[in-house]
């Protein structure tokens, strides 16, 4: 991964991962999800967003207005 990518969110569950990227992306922040689940056992690892550092308070502030606090 490049740099200045910063962990935005974090779950153990997909679906709240992606509902935090499609959130930033309807305002064009860009983002990525890196999925670190083990394949076999879901329930080990993380699913995290990253976004450019720069982007983290446009990004911040996208999250409390959608409030998104899964």
């Amino acid at each position: 991964m490049e740099k200045n990518w910063i962990k935005i969110f974090t779950s153990a569950n997909y679906y709240q991962s992606e509902m935090v990227k499609q959130a930033l992306a309807g305002y064009h922040i860009e983002s990525v999800i890196i999925n670190k689940q083990d394949s076999s056992h879901r329930t080990f690892g993380e699913i995290a967003v990253y976004i450019h550092q720069e982007d983290f308070s446009d990004a911040i502030e996208v999250i409390i207005l959608n409030q998104v606090n899964l």
